[in-house]
């Protein structure tokens, strides 16, 4: 007789692909860990985007960035990371007291940071499972083609594109499931969410959003994920929503803010519709 996993309410036999499973990333733990992050002045080239941001997301906590197109939250995203041609001139970026900033972005990884691109990248030649298996060559890589294949089965991402070079051929929607994927299997403290959103229809958002809320009780993932829309938060529940708005936090508070911006937009903070 089928039995239900304590972590979804689906029927999904003796094993679901739910299950949770040890962490394999390094020192990943369900807890207390903290991202802080304090004044923050990032550029983009030489144009200054980011102007002195302040977030704190604790361990299992979602806290949603929300702006208009243009506002700076990819560069945000960017500069948390440590991606190339994105300079901190400014600011501190902490997990759990680990100062990240001037770090390649190898090493923000290995403290924790995960970040989920826009618009992610292909990498010829190179298969996913080999990826992550040398990320967590340290850190249990013989357990990865399992949970590749459990991470994919959870948000309904065709088990043939794990054995493509990563995200060669793939859609828009299907790397956006790519890189979830790969969320679940490395476990980092916290996940950067760069529009996760776009790209997919309802159904795989809603399969998307679930991953990752269920993810902030699992094993204590701590998420920022920025959005120009307020579709992504029908699906994962904020802890707390801000406003950026050239590049600078203007507005704070729960839920119920992305609800007032979804009736609203961004007139109330100076923002042409047409913009937004």
């Amino acid at each position: 007789m089928a039995t239900t996993s304590r972590w979804c309410s689906r029927d999904c036999g003796p094993r679901c692909p739910l299950d949770p499973l040890p962490p394999l990333g390094p020192g990943l733990v369900v807890g207390m860990s903290l991202l802080e992050v304090e004044g923050l002045h990032a550029s983009a080239g030489t144009r200054e985007i980011v102007r002195g941001v302040d977030l704190r997301v604790g361990g299992g906590e979602v806290h949603v960035v929300m702006g208009p197109n243009g506002s700076g939250k990819s560069t945000l995203a960017h500069a948390l990371m440590g991606r190339p041609g994105t300079t901190v001139t400014s600011g501190s970026i902490r997990i759990d007291g680990t100062e990240l900033v001037g770090l390649p972005a190898w090493r923000r990884a290995r403290a924790g940071l995960f970040l989920a691109l826009q618009q992610p990248i292909e990498v010829p030649g190179v298969l996913v499972e080999a990826a992550l298996a040398e990320a967590l060559a340290d850190a249990g890589a013989a357990e990865v083609p399992r949970r590749l294949r459990d991470e994919a089965a959870a948000i309904g991402f065709d088990e043939r594109f794990l054995r493509r070079p990563l995200n060669v051929d793939l859609s828009g929607g299907e790397r956006k499931r790519n890189e979830v994927v790969q969320l679940g299997v490395l476990r980092p403290k916290f996940a950067v969410l760069d529009e996760i959103d776009s790209g997919l229809d309802v159904d795989a958002v809603r399969a998307v959003a679930q991953r990752i809320e269920l993810a902030t009780s699992e094993w204590g993932l701590g998420v920022v994920a920025v959005t120009h829309f307020h579709r992504l938060l029908r699906e994962l529940r904020a802890d707390r929503v801000s406003v950026l708005i050239e590049g600078r936090i203007v507005a704070s508070g729960g839920p119920e803010l992305a609800e007032e911006l979804e009736r609203t937009g961004y007139r109330a903070y100076g923002v042409d519709e047409g913009a937004a």
